[in-house]
């Protein structure tokens, strides 16, 4: 159940970076699903890929409130922690 209620997070922030280019979001959204994927990517001590995705998609929401960061490198964030939210699915 818990592995169900993560991969929702993570469909979420998923379509967050993919399509968040065409309008902002609150920089408290950005700060909260930045802060729950990074404390996703602590529960796998950064030892498998996912937790490394987790771990990168944490940092670009939260540098993103900083900085403009390129909309590719979203994109393909995007794409890989949807990925990673359809199979916590299965």
């Amino acid at each position: 159940m818990l592995v169900k209620i993560l991969g929702l997070f993570d469909l979420i922030a998923g379509l967050i970076l993919l399509f968040g280019a065409g309008f902002s979001l609150p920089n408290q959204m950005m700060i909260f699903f930045g802060m729950i994927l990074l404390a996703k990517s602590c529960l796998g001590l950064l030892k498998d890929f996912a937790s490394w995705i987790d771990f990168l998609c944490g940092l670009f929401f939260l540098i993103s409130i900083i900085i403009a960061i390129p909309q590719a490198i979203g994109l393909i964030l995007g794409i890989l922690i949807i990925q990673k939210s359809i199979f916590s699915f299965l």
